[in-house]
């Protein structure tokens, strides 16, 4: 529920904070001073297209924040926890409008994308305006909306599951036929395995045929370096003697200094190491070999390997993992007929599945689609269409041999706005105001159905008055008892009908139009709907009939 909204240098409000409650409550105000503003503002924080415009003149940028009650709401707060926005059971939604046409918007203080707040707001705030229930008009939303007063989620459920388990086999047969002849596939597989398969081309063995191939082409100066430190090292005047005399003199000098004995330890410890290194470096001159021939072979293996490289177009590195691929690809071709057969027996079985789970949910729907036609167009009757008709029609967009996700058919809303005319498609035939009230008629006739805590009619009552708006007015009311509703109207039966009423006006302040918003006490609310049943002068007799549509609105 949306429990506060903020706005700064929006259009012509400089600002404005409010405060909102539940049940219904309706905006009103003259011509022009900015009814719909507040519906514009939620549509921006809805994740609507920034528009420069609609920051006020002289501004810099105009500044928009709601903060939403979550307690009706468990879609929107999992989705919260789930994007790792969440902040206890409140929510805030803050959104900013640069002149320059840039915007950025936040999530409970944390920035977000406009697709993360639209997705969110989603959850939260369901807007039918003369602009926005052009969704109405779409096929797919009719058929969810269709979906969701028939209630049948585990009907729509086994549709979508045997469509994509068909559609996945279906796919997993076209990919073993498009292999072309498995005989041709599995002869080229083999010649390919057995070329890798004649070489060690396992990482750690490339690694070492590298190596080996440097010591091999390098062997001459390694075995001239390993001979010059043996000489350094070893022999009676090289490194090793020198150690062993100085050992000798301290040894003979250490009962004058003890410590001697500490350093003696140390050149001891250094002999032995020395002496290990002398045996290494004797062992890797002796396993040094400058034998031609030898290198020739390890040559020509990195040439065979090199070869094999570029002929599959991969790093040599990468030629063991290929080659375990083919042999899997040639281990699965094994049985390529037998799988052929067993796919088209489990895709046979899956079209069953579906067409049998598709024909239970057409039969849901069709039964649905009678008892919301029945209930939509009666309550379009009592919104000013008498004669008017409504029917649910089913289209059949997939035969039996070709699975949808979404069923055998989509659903389509025909209206008739007058006595004698034929029904047609509610997307050629209603006007704006017609298309509010049928929006109207949809939504209580659906009560329940979604999970959208708080609903937002702009101009809901164009065109009509009377006995309609004062009907208009209490499906509003009553809509309210169970949602959270807000109603831009300029008629004063809806505006009687509301559980809270807020005012917009306009005034000249520094040589600019600005709007305000203030929220109506019970003398405010005679006054205002006596404004609107009298016009500019209120009467002592439009105050009089003001109070009577107060009272029978309760």
């Amino acid at each position: 529920m949306l429990s506060r909204l903020s706005i700064r240098d929006f259009a012509v409000v400089a600002h404005a904070e409010l405060e909102f409650g539940a049940g219904l409550t309706v905006v009103s105000g003259e011509t022009g001073a900015g009814k719909s503003l507040l519906v514009d503002a939620l549509g921006f924080l809805c994740g609507a297209r920034a528009d420069a415009g609609a920051v006020r003149h002289g501004a810099g940028r105009a500044e928009l924040e709601a903060d939403f009650s979550l307690a009706d709401c468990p879609a929107a707060l999992a989705w919260l926890r789930e994007s790792e926005l969440d902040d206890g059971g409140a929510c805030q939604l803050r959104r900013t409008l640069r002149a320059d046409g840039g915007s950025r918007a936040w999530i409970n203080g944390r920035g977000a994308s406009l697709a993360q707040l639209a997705e969110l707001a989603g959850l939260l705030v369901e807007i039918h305006g003369q602009h926005e229930q052009q969704a109405l008009l779409s096929r797919a939303t009719q058929t969810g909306l269709l979906d969701g007063f028939a209630r049948h989620p585990e009907l729509l459920a086994a549709v979508r599951e045997t469509a994509l388990r068909w559609r996945g086999l279906r796919d997993a047969r076209d990919a073993l036929l498009g292999r072309g002849d498995v005989g041709e596939r599995k002869a080229w597989l083999q010649h390919q395995l057995d070329e890798l398969q004649a070489e060690t081309l396992d990482p750690g063995a490339l690694a070492e045929l590298d190596a080996s191939h440097r010591r091999h082409a390098h062997a001459a100066s390694l075995i001239a370096a390993c001979e010059h430190a043996l000489e350094q090292l070893g022999g009676e005047q090289a490194l090793a003697a020198q150690l062993q005399q100085v050992r000798s003199g301290l040894l003979r000098e250490a009962g004058n200094e003890p410590r001697l004995h500490e350093v003696e330890a140390m050149l001891d410890s250094a002999a032995i190491e020395l002496d290990e290194a002398l045996g290494l470096l004797a062992r890797i001159r002796d396993d040094l070999d400058l034998d031609p021939a030898v290198l020739q072979q390890i040559e020509a293996r990195l040439v065979r390997v090199q070869d094999l490289a570029r002929k599959h177009r991969i790093a040599p590195a990468g030629l063991s993992a290929h080659r375990d691929a083919l042999a899997a690809e040639l281990e699965s071709l094994a049985d390529a007929d037998a799988r052929l057969l067993a796919l088209d027996r489990d895709i046979a079985l899956a079209l069953a599945d579906w067409n049998a789970a598709a024909s239970a949910l057409t039969g849901s729907r069709r039964k649905a689609g009678d008892a919301l036609a029945q209930s939509v167009q009666a309550l379009i009757a009592e919104l000013g269409m008498g004669g008017g008709r409504f029917e649910v029609e089913l289209e059949t967009v997939a035969d039996s041999r070709s699975p949808q996700a979404n069923g055998a058919e989509r659903a389509e809303f025909l209206v008739s706005a007058n006595a004698g005319q034929l029904p047609r498609p509610l997307r050629k035939v209603a006007s704006g105001g017609e298309l509010s009230r049928i929006s109207l008629a949809i939504e209580v006739a659906t009560l329940g159905v979604d999970a959208v805590p708080t609903m937002v009619f702009d101009e809901v009552d164009s065109g009509i008055g009377g006995a309609v708006a004062a009907a208009v007015g209490a499906r509003l009311r009553a809509l309210g008892e169970t949602r959270q509703v807000f109603c831009v109207t300029h008629q004063p039966q809806v505006a009687a009908a509301g559980h809270a009423h807020y005012r917009v006006s306009k005034a000249a302040r520094d040589g600019m139009t600005q709007s305000s918003v203030q929220v109506l006490d019970a003398d405010g609310r005679v006054g205002e709907i006596a404004r609107m049943l009298g016009g500019a002068r209120v009467t002592t007799e439009a105050q009089a009939a003001a109070r009577t549509l107060l009272v029978e609105s309760r």
